[in-house]
């Protein structure tokens, strides 16, 4: 069973045409083709617990006030910017959904502890022979 995924609405995202860095041609100085989106996390209507995540996630692009900046310029056409700033705002909400599976503690077999010591006592016989050799 796969977690429903939370869709974000477009008048919850501001978007801020910009000049890109970068090559561009002729075009680099005129054209305000880099996108910049901001969304409030904290003003969103995600659910709770989802915001929380997304405000708890160590990201750079998350501001001290809650808000996500992300800055797309990897196109030349603003329309295609935009789109790809909307799929990694996407993929960064679908990673918080995402609960990650409890992990089971388990113990080591025997047969890797074997293999672990056996590598151990090679790896000290061949330190062994690096001492001084008396005649």
């Amino acid at each position: 069973m796969s977690s429903p995924r939370y869709v974000v609405k477009e008048d919850e995202v501001t978007f801020t045409a910009m000049r890109a860095q970068g090559a561009g041609g002729q075009n680099v100085n005129k054209v305000s083709s880099a996108i910049h989106l901001r969304f409030d996390i904290a003003a969103s209507s995600l659910p709770d617990w989802l915001r929380e995540r997304l405000l708890g996630l160590n990201d750079q692009r998350i501001s001290k006030e809650g808000v996500l900046v992300i800055k797309a310029q990897q196109y030349r056409t603003q329309e295609q910017n935009r789109a790809d700033a909307l799929l990694r705002l996407q993929a960064l909400i679908d990673g918080a959904s995402h609960t990650p599976k409890a992990r089971r503690a388990t113990k080591p077999t025997y047969g890797s502890k074997q293999r672990r010591l056996a590598g151990k006592s090679q790896r000290a016989a061949i330190k062994s022979l690096r001492g001084r050799v008396i005649d």
